[in-house]
């Protein structure tokens, strides 16, 4: 009985004032992947340490997040700019930094379990001035989940949405919800556990899988700051997009009709009002002018701006798109090449020697078709290796002997490493050609590789598949067509890929 008198003390090592305040010494001079690798190992190590009064434990876990923030923040630019990383390493940084988000999620989570387990302790009872900041950190910690899985196109955990949905359930009964935070140190303005939870709504509904990771970085910071003019309400609005039922533990989705059955745990929520502040700056960026307020981590030119201001624009409108053709359900393999050398040999009559290549030539699984394209299954490696949002491919279903000219447009990742394609076919009459840019004096230009998209399309212009960099608007190329010269007028660049350019050139003129 005496022995109860006397409180234990915590059996590690950081409840030590002079050993954590080394520790955090140290952790500012490390190299930010060291400095990560061991403050989520001291995340996990103080899951199981015993007898923390849980103020306590709070007050450690956010002197070693605050700390972690800074190399955190340099991790995720040198993912986005990896470039020159190879695929091991671009997976090791992604491990690194994922791991600690769902590992700082986990350890908050622990304390406000402990917290309401035994609310009439001295802990909890410090802790409550602190919960606004414990229960938004949480939320926090599970949005950038959401994101670096959307960095990899990985499919999300229904355990994900469940616990996003519960924890806003739960502040919200408790009244902190909507209790404004500032969420570190070093970040400007002030959020809260509602604001998390909507952000990290409206980022699954804009369609990242048609992005590229540093789109989805641009496009995740949009996303903050235009929230505020985002609503959320307990009923539809005529202008509400998109609906979830927080209980649920099932992604958010478009508002076709009212739910059936409805229930306190639904909400609603509309970007409209967002909308006009955000077609704003689409117009602004459009004249060259980028805002010096507005945080996207880095710099950026209109030119990469823009197709992620669009690309939000398209999907925060009260009509989202739909799809343009109908899909129809097929099981059939289909053989793969991808970039622009590849597919311009297939398409000038040489893929006889491309299938002696190692590793060259990939077989896909096709779900379904329509006439714009179709969806097929790979395999999760090559996606995140070779194939990327924006790869050129030639395509040829199993048993035919016409090969599609197509585009990588979608990601989305499936159970068992695998991932679902979407590509768009460009041409089904594609044809390799050589063209020659028309210039003066005696010197003889060379020949430029291009893939002429014969399809039928606009009248007067004719579309043309080039190497990246081909395409000069103040250069005419010359080009023999079926066995007749023809002029090619440029007229503008319509998109850049990975490795290949498509321009739209006037009608081929005889020369």
């Amino acid at each position: 009985m005496i022995l109860k008198l006397f409180s234990q003390r915590p059996d590690h090592p950081l409840a030590d004032g002079k050993e954590l305040k080394r520790i955090l010494g140290e952790l500012l001079v490390d190299r930010p992947v060291t400095a990560v690798d061991e403050v989520t190992t001291w995340f996990e190590s103080l899951k199981h340490a015993r007898n923390f009064r849980i103020d306590q434990l709070f007050d450690i876990l956010r002197q070693l997040d605050d700390a972690a923030q800074p190399h955190l923040r340099r991790l995720t630019r040198d993912y986005l700019q990896s470039q020159h990383l190879s695929a091991p390493e671009q997976q090791r940084l992604w491990t690194k930094c994922h791991g600690y988000w769902r590992e700082l999620a986990a350890i908050y989570s622990l304390c406000l379990e402990r917290a309401r387990l035994d609310p009439k302790s001295r802990g909890s009872e410090l802790l409550k001035p602190a919960l606004p900041l414990v229960e938004t950190r949480v939320q926090a910690a599970r949005r950038c989940r959401l994101k670096w899985l959307a960095y990899r196109y990985a499919p999300v955990e229904k355990d994900l949405w469940q616990c996003l949905g519960a924890s806003y359930l739960a502040a919200e009964e408790a009244g902190l919800a909507q209790k404004p935070v500032q969420l570190y140190p070093a970040q400007k303005g002030l959020t809260s556990v509602a604001q998390q939870y909507l952000h990290a709504l409206i980022f699954d509904c804009s369609s990242m899988d048609q992005l590229l990771p540093e789109q989805i970085e641009m496009a995740d910071r949009l996303i903050a700051q235009f929230l505020s003019g985002v609503v959320l309400s307990t009923s539809p609005r005529p202008d509400s997009v998109y609906w979830v039922d927080a209980a649920s533990g099932v992604a958010p989705a478009r508002l076709v009709r009212r739910p059936a059955d409805a229930c306190s745990s639904q909400r609603f929520f509309s970007p409209a009002p967002a909308l006009a502040a955000l077609t704003e700056l689409i117009h602004a960026v459009e004249r060259g002018d980028v805002p010096r307020d507005l945080n996207l981590g880095a710099e950026y030119q209109p030119k990469a701006l823009l197709p992620v201001l669009r690309h939000l624009c398209t999907y925060w409108a009260l009509q989202p798109p739909r799809r343009t053709y109908q899909r129809h359900p097929v099981r059939t393999r289909m053989a793969v090449l991808d970039g622009f050398e590849h597919c311009f040999m297939v398409f000038a009559g040489a893929a006889e020697h491309l299938h002696g290549e190692a590793g060259c030539l990939q077989h896909w699984l096709v779900e379904n078709v329509s006439l714009g394209g179709f969806r097929a299954i790979m395999d999760g490696a090559a996606a995140n290796d070779r194939i990327k949002l924006g790869t050129l491919l030639c395509l040829q279903v199993e048993g035919g002997d016409n090969w599609l000219l197509g585009v990588v447009r979608r990601f989305g990742g499936l159970a068992g490493g695998k991932t679902g394609v979407g590509v768009q076919v460009l041409s089904r009459r594609a044809q390799s050609v050589e063209l020659r840019p028309r210039r003066s004096g005696f010197a003889v230009a060379v020949a430029v590789p291009g893939i002429c998209l014969r399809d039928r399309g606009e009248t007067g212009v004719l579309r043309m598949v080039l190497p990246l960099g081909g395409f000069r608007v103040r250069e005419s190329l010359d080009l023999i067509l079926d066995g007749r010269p023809h002029v090619l007028t440029p007229m503008e660049l319509e998109e850049s890929g990975s490795d290949f350019e498509i321009a739209r050139f006037r009608e081929p003129a005889a020369g």
